[in-house]
């Protein structure tokens, strides 16, 4: 696959997750616009994968994770959580 290739590729994954990053629901859609802003396309290959994953997983499970009322217990979304969490600035 060309350079070329590869890199439209990884646009269309990359607005194809910000797209998903748009919950409905007040609090993830914050956190997570400024996570998808601030660091979505720094994500290696395995980071974007967890985050898929996370995406994956129910709001109200979401949103204990992002306002660190709870862990998740798979070590790779914590991580990754947590960087998403502290991606967030809340406006004022």
């Amino acid at each position: 696959m060309s350079a070329e290739r590869r890199a439209e590729s990884t646009s269309a994954e990359l607005a194809r997750l910000r797209w998903r990053c748009r919950r409905g629901m007040h609090e993830l859609d914050g956190v997570f616009e400024s996570f998808a802003r601030a660091g979505l396309a720094t994500l290696d290959a395995a980071d974007l994968a967890c985050f898929e994953r996370i995406l994956d997983l129910p709001d109200p499970e979401l949103v204990a994770y992002l306002l660190g009322r709870s862990v998740p217990a798979d070590p790779d979304i914590a991580r990754l959580v947590e960087r998403i969490r502290s991606s967030h600035r809340p406006s004022s």
